[in-house]
């Protein structure tokens, strides 16, 4: 038996009452029913909140050397998939170095439009305020849909 991919960062805000956990953008029940998901409907939220993090990182980076990123990102030990999408990586990057990054460029990124005159720190908050809202409109979405039925 494989090892089950998890969007997981080990910063779970649902056990502090969070309907949606700050660090990987699934919601309570999604985190609590995750292992009992086949395989595809995995994959499936995977890249859901990879594009979740794509989309709403976009907006204030760009991504211009794929290679220093995931160098910077095995230099300081930051978790990433291979399937994962840069921005998406962006996100783990900033949420773990965001006080000690000076320059983006040595990271492969690039501010663009709203992120331009921010600091890392700043990139992050707007980041994960607008990751946060973003998350929890996708919950809702997801709890109306009915749950998919296993035998």
């Amino acid at each position: 038996m494989g090892v089950i991919a998890s969007p997981c960062v080990g910063l779970c805000s649902t056990t502090l009452g969070d309907r949606t956990c700050r660090g990987c953008q699934r919601g309570d029940a999604e985190i609590r029913d995750w292992f009992g998901l086949t395989a595809q409907e995995r994959d499936a939220r995977m890249a859901e909140l990879d594009a979740l993090r794509e989309r709403v990182a976009g907006r204030y980076l760009r991504l211009v050397d794929a290679e220093a990123l995931e160098a910077q990102l095995r230099r300081h030990r930051i978790r990433f998939r291979a399937e994962q999408p840069g921005l998406s990586r962006a996100v783990e990057l900033l949420r773990v170095g965001r006080e000690r990054i000076r320059e983006l460029a040595r990271y492969g990124l690039e501010p663009v439009d709203a992120g331009v005159d921010l600091t890392p720190a700043e990139l992050h908050e707007r980041l994960a305020g607008e990751l946060r809202r973003a998350a929890e409109a996708r919950v809702v979405r997801c709890s109306d849909a009915p749950f998919p039925e296993t035998d």
